[in-house]
């Protein structure tokens, strides 16, 4: 009896375990945080949209830079903002799926049920000096861009199957005092590759965050999208 108790248990643990492993924790801001017995407390961002995406085993990237290949994916932010958080998570876990207001890359429905192939993410925000309004958003396919920093492996984040955790994360709060890093309306990018030698492939979720509502935030693929998501 006790050990068909204790089996019970195992098993019952095993799937905690497992569903656990699967779920991706409200995001929460630096503005505001606390520390309470050594634990960082957050309060999540009022602002937060998400973007579906999957990259083709092989598919182009958008540059190679220093060796990696870099995708992006562009976002036009219509407000200054005081903090932006971005975090990237692949595969995508199971129990998170698109909602009316997230937005879904060209290539997520046809292969969400494919959740084998995921990447060691590693991201990147930077904004496009020259384009701070929605009608010249075209303009960044020759705009030089500002970087507000990198992110490689967060402990926040869950593992990926490797048991690694390989995800990203990165919060970046506004310097109003230097315009190069004050979070302005405009244009911006997300760009992501692969921290070790490899190929990006595979699912991916990448979240946006912000501690005050930012209404018209849009994310695409391209800029041509991006644009027409700003017109509608």
């Amino acid at each position: 009896m006790t050990q068909k108790i204790m089996l019970t248990f195992l098993i019952c643990f095993g799937i905690g375990m497992m569903v656990n492993a699967q779920k991706l924790d409200k995001f929460g801001a630096e503005m505001g945080k606390k520390s309470l017995m050594g634990k960082d407390i957050r309060v999540p961002y009022t602002d937060l949209v998400s973007y579906f995406g999957y990259v083709k085993p092989g598919a182009a990237p958008d540059e190679t830079r220093d060796g990696k290949k870099y995708y992006y994916l562009y976002m036009w932010i219509p407000l200054a903002a005081p903090e932006v958080g971005i975090r990237m998570v692949s595969p995508i876990p199971s129990s998170l799926k698109p909602a009316e207001t997230d937005f879904i890359g060209p290539e997520y429905k046809a292969n969400e049920a494919e959740t084998t192939l995921y990447f060691d993410t590693w991201i990147t925000l930077e904004r496009a000096f020259d384009v701070t309004s929605a009608e010249n958003i075209a303009k960044g396919k020759t705009s030089k861009w500002a970087s507000y920093g990198t992110n490689d492996d967060s402990s926040e984040l869950p593992a990926q199957p490797s048991g690694s955790k390989y995800n990203s994360l990165m919060r970046i709060t506004s310097e109003t005092s230097n315009p190069a890093k004050a979070l302005v309306a405009g244009l911006y990018r997300i760009g992501f590759t692969t921290y070790k030698t490899g190929e990006v492939q595979g699912g991916f979720v990448a979240q946006v965050g912000a501690p005050v509502k930012l209404p018209g935030v849009a994310i695409a693929s391209s800029l041509d999208g991006l644009s027409k998501l700003v017109k509608k």
